[in-house]
């Protein structure tokens, strides 16, 4: 093959893989519950044409950084509209667990207004103009892992939820018939935050609440196994799995597939 076939074929190659890339368009997108100010970020494919489900991301602790903006992405390139919304207001984020705590308590101190800025969220992502407004879907990482599965038993009016090294535990217990959404949670087994106890109380409690649910387990996964940063944070308990999150989000994607439709 001579050098003015190769020059083609690779500049054909370029030229695929920049379509490719620009296909998934991005923005932020400012919103209000109450007169709390509220940042999040939406991603949907271009290239899709027509309505298509869409996803709400909760963020970990740390706020709504670059992990929780990279998961709506990765859900515009899945086939999905993902927006990751903001939990704490004015879009705040950190990288010190103790701010991540006192920001974590506040927003969850009052379950209404936690509620209240979920659904100022789901009202955004609803009213977006790729969106299917009739298929929503939400995920949560670490704290966020939470905050859905609290709106789940809630009752929230979503088509599916799923959890990433989630936080399981409650202080207000599923009723029976009240979950709407099948749930899948993913933990790891090496997760000092979430425990084998915590994992079957809540399998007890979703199983008493007559939930549709699924809890899988990854092997030797810690806390924020989805996160290629999680060992920037200075804490032993973090580490990135890159099989767990592989995975995790395959099962996710295949959930999501079959019941946001």
């Amino acid at each position: 093959m001579n050098r003015w076939r190769i020059s083609i074929l690779v500049a054909a190659a370029l030229s695929i893989a920049t379509i490719t890339s620009a296909a998934v368009k991005t923005r932020e997108v400012e919103y209000l519950q109450d007169s709390t100010k509220l940042h999040g970020f939406l991603a949907w494919d271009d290239a899709v044409k027509g309505k298509r489900p869409g996803v709400l991301v909760v963020h970990e602790w740390w706020g709504l950084n670059e992990h929780a903006r990279n998961q709506a992405e990765r859900l515009a390139r899945a086939g999905f509209v993902g927006f990751a919304l903001d939990m704490y207001g004015d879009g705040k984020v950190t990288t010190h667990p103790q701010d991540a705590q006192t920001f974590a308590a506040e927003a969850t101190k009052d379950p209404e207004v936690e509620a209240a800025r979920f659904n100022a969220a789901h009202a955004q992502l609803e009213a977006d103009p790729h969106v299917d407004a009739r298929h929503i879907g939400a995920i949560g990482y670490c704290f966020g892992g939470g905050v859905v599965l609290e709106m789940a038993r809630r009752g929230a009016d979503l088509g599916a939820v799923a959890t990433f090294h989630g936080s399981l535990a409650t202080q207000h217990p599923a009723e029976p018939g009240k979950i709407k959404a099948p749930i899948l949670v993913m933990t790891g087994t090496d997760d000092p935050f979430v425990t084998p106890d915590q994992v079957a109380k809540f399998e007890s409690e979703m199983k008493a609440a007559g939930a549709n649910f699924r809890v899988i387990r990854y092997p030797g996964a810690k806390h924020g196994f989805t996160n290629p940063d999680a060992a920037k944070y200075g804490m032993p308990q973090l580490a990135y799995n890159a099989s767990a999150d592989r995975k995790s989000w395959a099962a996710m994607v295949a959930m999501f597939r079959k019941d946001l439709k």
